[in-house]
């Protein structure tokens, strides 16, 4: 009954407001067959790597540079992981959000690339899509959904280099441009902010949820489980993220599509 009560306070507020911002995690992508990152289950749950160390070393830009055939051996399983999944409703309706709302942002910790798959267009992809692969020699870049094509580590086909993921990995700074995005659209403000699927570990995910605290705007959890975020936001719905998406669009417009 709450969670009932609390979807019709968070699609009556979208109903006048002008602005929203989703900041998603591995939650999100759980329902397209994706394993989360941590917990029982996840891609890093491990206690220990066949090279004894912890696996935020082995998937760091300092072991790539170093010893890159280790750090793609795991890149490649996390991509064997999510071999064949797609975006899913939750990524969807976060698009007809977009649509249907004057100034729709998503910023994702998420490397899958499903949320601009799935029709969003204001996406701030902080760790980067992972398909996306480029020589940091001579600038090649290329577009891979199927890792199987590639060689581990892959070489570039220009130069011969080893090629790496356009993505953030343990140790490396985050990329101004997308900084400097998030900073300009948080400055502007949002009327509604939503963290789903994700534990919010990282400062810059919290920040935009406890920057609002003792402001005007709607904070919103979606996750199943208490996170650090859980005792900072106005609303906590402990649901699925598709099944939450679902139900605050079903109120937001009753009987559309």
């Amino acid at each position: 009954m709450n969670s009932e009560r609390n979807i019709e306070r968070i699609s009556s507020r979208l109903k006048v407001s002008n602005s929203v911002l989703f900041i998603t995690g591995a939650g999100l992508s759980a329902d397209s067959g994706i394993p989360t990152y941590r917990g029982v289950g996840g891609i890093y749950d491990v206690d220990d790597t066949e090279e004894g160390l912890p696996i935020e070393e082995l998937l760091s830009g300092e072991m790539l540079q170093s010893e890159p055939e280790v750090t793609w051996k795991y890149l490649a399983q996390i991509a064997d992981a999510c071999q064949g999944a797609t975006f899913n409703h939750g990524h969807q309706l976060i698009a007809k959000f977009e649509y249907s709302l004057p100034r729709v942002w998503v910023l994702t910790q998420n490397v899958d690339g499903f949320h601009r798959a799935a029709g969003s267009a204001n996406v701030i992809d902080i760790h980067g899509d992972m398909h996306d692969l480029y020589c940091t020699d001579c600038g090649w870049q290329d577009h891979f959904d199927d890792f199987e094509e590639l060689a581990i580590p892959p070489e570039c086909p220009d130069c011969g280099s080893i090629v790496r993921p356009n993505v953030v990995l343990f140790g490396e700074i985050l990329p101004f441009d997308k900084v400097e995005r998030l900073h300009a659209e948080l400055v502007a403000g949002f009327d509604v902010i939503f963290a789903i699927g994700t534990t919010a570990l990282f400062p810059y995910i919290a920040e935009p949820i406890l920057a609002a605290q003792d402001t005007e705007t709607l904070t919103v959890e979606i996750n199943p489980g208490a996170t650090e975020l859980t005792d900072a936001v106005d609303i906590t719905l402990p649901l699925p993220a598709g099944e939450a998406l679902q139900a605050i669009w079903d109120h937001f417009r009753p009987g559309g599509d």
